[in-house]
């Protein structure tokens, strides 16, 4: 079994995506079999993680998914690979409030060290109590070391090694070309910048260059062999039309590969390319994405919009998909865009409200699913209005505080803004 370790950082902004790519590309050139993992509800980063390693990269969300379906998907990344680096969200101790789903809630579950990515920016001696607090705040946690980001100098690199006594496993120098674009829900997508290539191996080369690679194998802990049959959620038909373009990429692929591994086929298809689904499909299923970005082109494509209103078995659209779903969509700048009208609904962009959090969904009417389910909301949309249809979950946060319902479902179409995780633990 592979050994593995996680990155993590105090806070988001720390650097911990830059060097996570750096790390995985730098061992990957060393010729070790690399692969990784992110925790939490995130559809973006792994992408990223895929284009430095070759390799799937899942989703492991302690508070969504339990510990069986996590250690299920260790044990599919662990086949075949040396080292599994598994990037943190948020801060180190970051969850759900008044629940396990940390970065380091997962860390000591499955007994992995952390690295800690630390901004050294505007610190210097003060460094030492900063790595003292997260080291010794919860003794259970194995807080092997840190990485320092953003370092401006030789003397600045001085100061702060000596002020770490000795808990340095490599520094990051400042430079500004090493950044990557962001838009409203985080990086620009992985698929869509041309230049990653070049900007992951320049990630590699700086990780590479003050980086002590022995000292993190050593650190580096093996993964225990778990069951391969962790419980999932049944697939949505048995031949499953899954959007996958730039404007639906949030497609979770920990769901997509338990499907597979139930019998079920998954058939891409590209609605920016006018593609309907395939006749075949007995399920339709639209993914989260940026359809606010490409409205005007998805409501002129006639054979993706057709395709979808003809499909004869369930159609499910999460969150973006859902929009798609409305009778239109409003853009940025006020326009209204023709949807496939399956739903009665209209959603607008240009009236925004951040919406983001945990959801504990209980399905009703048994469709598409029966059981609780565990997933997450994050969308800037709004819904414009709403007509006559059937409510698809009711809805607590991750406290169980109780929110409205959410989505529609009419006859076989479905959708809402949440994501499904999984089925609750």
């Amino acid at each position: 079994m592979a050994k593995a370790i996680v990155v993590a950082a105090p806070c988001s902004g720390s650097g911990k995506t830059l060097f996570t790519l750096g790390l995985l590309r730098a061992f990957r050139n060393r010729g070790l079999r690399v692969a990784s993992a992110k925790v939490g509800p995130d559809y973006i980063d792994p992408r990223f993680h895929e284009a430095a390693t070759g390799r799937p990269c899942f989703n492991l969300d302690p508070w969504a998914m339990g510990h069986a379906i996590i250690a299920g998907l260790l044990t599919d990344l662990a086949r075949d690979t040396d080292l599994i680096i598994i990037e943190g969200v948020m801060g180190l101790f970051d969850g759900p409030e008044r629940a396990k789903g940390s970065t380091a809630d997962l860390a000591e579950a499955f007994d992995f060290p952390v690295v800690l990515t630390v901004d050294a920016r505007h610190q210097s001696q003060s460094i030492a109590a900063l790595i003292h607090g997260f080291s010794t705040y919860r003794p259970s946690l194995n807080v092997a070391g840190v990485i320092l980001n953003r370092v401006a100098s030789d003397r600045h690199e001085a100061i702060l090694r000596n002020a770490a006594a000795g808990k340095i496993f490599g520094i990051l120098r400042h430079d500004d070309s090493l950044t990557l674009p962001s838009r409203h829900l985080g990086l620009v997508q992985a698929e869509e910048n041309h230049d990653l290539e070049c900007f992951i191996e320049a990630a590699a080369s700086a990780v590479a260059r003050e980086t002590d690679f022995n000292s993190l194998l050593t650190i580096a802990s093996q993964l225990a062999a778990e069951s391969e049959n962790p419980p999932t959620i049944a697939p949505l038909g048995q031949k499953i039309a899954v959007a996958s373009d730039r404007a639906f990429a949030f497609a979770y692929p920990h769901l997509l590969h338990y499907w597979q591994r139930q019998g079920a086929e998954v058939i891409p298809f590209s609605p920016l390319a006018d593609e309907p689904p395939a006749s075949r499909a007995d399920a339709v299923f639209l993914p989260g994405g940026y359809p606010e970005l490409h409205a005007g082109k998805l409501a002129a494509n006639c054979h993706f919009l057709d395709g979808v209103r003809s499909s004869n078995g369930l159609v499910y659209g999460e969150c973006g998909g859902f929009m798609v779903l409305g009778d239109a969509l409003i853009d940025a700048d006020g326009k209204s865009h023709v949807m496939t009208g399956l739903l009665p609904l209209t959603t607008s962009f240009a009236t925004r409200k951040l919406h983001l959090g945990y959801r504990q969904l209980t399905p009703l009417g048994g469709m598409p699913w029966a059981k609780p389910l565990r997933g997450h909301e994050f969308h800037y949309s709004t819904i414009a209005s709403e007509g006559e249809a059937d409510r698809l979950f009711t809805a607590a946060d991750a406290s169980g505080k109780t929110l409205s319902s959410l989505g529609l479902r009419r006859g076989r179409v479905m959708g809402s803004y949440a994501h499904v995780i999984s089925e609750a633990p």
